[in-house]
């Protein structure tokens, strides 16, 4: 008697790996503190800030994407075609940083600021439902403690964006040289998103706030596999630095100073007012 190898059913789903979409996610800062009344009014004009800056960027606006647009209250989950993927970090990105720029000079004082952290990554979802790891994944991203961090650089300087970009992300757009000459490696961070709720959720993922050097931004996220605090103060890294020290030196000056003849730092000063 002889067996006989099963062959595999290729028509049953699950065989074959779904289409790829480009994910990108956008959290408003601080949105769930708001007052109800303000919340709505806030909403309506991020919806109007992304409208405007997809247009610029070459993109469809968000709301006709049907089936790839999602209301998630404080922030919006969006499903575009892979092939516009680079597209999500140049040019959207500088747009959707200089719109909020202009939306702070403009807003009036009783509206909230509004700042994002915005997560940009590539994988396939099932269709038509848009069921996978990779929104998933996504959402993390945008939740993770490097897009806290972030976040928080770009408040400390006076800016409204931090952007987290899935490692697939930034090799099909950065490294292969799909942006701009002026938006190139030295403005990224390499990090690892990790979620304080998900610890077995790891990533690694670039960080970018433009406007901000990323030497400025290095700052503010924590040493290679520690994990930093989402809330609190500004990072030891900002504190003044500790003067070194010195030996002291004693310096006698025998006439009235008129000019600014002291130069470097003087610990003690000690003015001797007898009379000679």
């Amino acid at each position: 008697m002889t067996s006989s190898v099963s062959t595999p059913d290729y028509d049953a789903p699950g065989h074959d790996v779904p289409p790829e979409q480009a994910v990108m996610v956008v959290d408003m800062k601080g949105y769930s503190k708001l007052p109800e009344v303000q919340m709505a009014s806030v909403r309506s004009d991020l919806d109007s800030i992304l409208e405007t800056v997809f247009a610029q960027s070459g993109l469809l606006a968000p709301q006709p994407l049907d089936a790839g647009y999602k209301d998630a209250g404080d922030g919006v989950i969006l499903l575009l075609p892979p092939q516009h993927v680079a597209r999500l970090v140049d040019p959207l990105l500088g747009n959707l940083s200089a719109a909020l720029q202009r939306y702070e000079g403009i807003r009036m004082a009783a509206a909230p600021a509004i700042r994002l952290r915005t997560a940009v990554h590539v994988g396939p979802l099932s269709v038509p439902d848009h069921r996978g790891t990779a929104i998933n994944d996504a959402c993390r991203l945008v939740n993770s403690d490097a897009a806290y961090q972030a976040v928080e650089a770009a408040t400390d300087n006076g800016l409204f964006l931090a952007a987290v970009l899935s490692e697939p992300v930034y090799q099909r757009s950065v490294q292969a040289g799909r942006t701009r000459p002026e938006l190139t490696e030295r403005q990224f961070i390499s990090s690892t998103a990790r979620v304080a709720e998900k610890p077995e959720f790891e990533m690694s993922c670039r960080l970018l706030v433009p406007g901000l050097p990323a030497a400025s931004l290095c700052g503010y996220l924590p040493a290679s596999g520690s994990r930093a605090p989402r809330t609190g103060s500004t990072p030891s890294a900002h504190a003044a630095p500790e003067l070194p020290v010195k030996a002291g030196t004693v310096q006698n000056f025998h006439g009235e100073l008129k000019d600014p003849v002291i130069t470097g730092y003087v610990e003690q000063l000690r003015i001797d007012r007898r009379s000679r």
